[in-house]
């Protein structure tokens, strides 16, 4: 497949993300996709991944992700983007705050045959836990 082919692949993921679609990821995600960085609790496949995005729904109504940076070379996609949402629901056994979040993340994603096939994240997660108020912010002050 073309590059230009492979990023309409990448825009069509973060869209359904973006729509909450779930079931779009059948048409984009491969059916031996590897998710080769499950969050905890979460298989390591397209079950998995659409777990993720369904119990993330629940805990952010209005998450987004907003796609920033696209590069392709080869079957891969790397994208860099910034997700956001409000706690509203659980996540993680957290009760929810109410409050917001943006952090920066980077996926790459390897697409064989028109479909997403091995997909790696990584995301601030420690900035998202302190946005919401779970972990507290440093206080610049030294330890003894």
């Amino acid at each position: 497949m073309s590059l230009e082919a492979n990023k309409a692949i990448e825009r069509r993921f973060f869209e359904a993300m973006n729509e909450r679609n779930v079931a779009a990821l059948d048409k984009i995600l491969a059916d031996n996709v590897v998710d080769h960085s499950p969050s905890p609790g979460m298989t390591p496949d397209r079950n998995g991944l659409k777990q993720f995005f369904t119990s993330t729904y629940a805990a952010f109504p209005d998450f987004h992700s907003t796609l920033e940076d696209m590069v392709a070379e080869g079957d891969k996609v790397v994208s860099r983007f910034t997700a956001s949402g409000t706690h509203k629901g659980e996540w993680m056994g957290i009760a929810p705050t109410g409050k917001q979040f943006a952090i920066p993340g980077i996926s790459i994603h390897r697409i064989v045959n028109g479909k997403i096939v091995d997909n790696w994240v990584s995301m601030d997660m420690l900035g998202a836990m302190q946005q919401l108020g779970v972990i507290p912010l440093p206080t610049g002050k030294p330890q003894n």
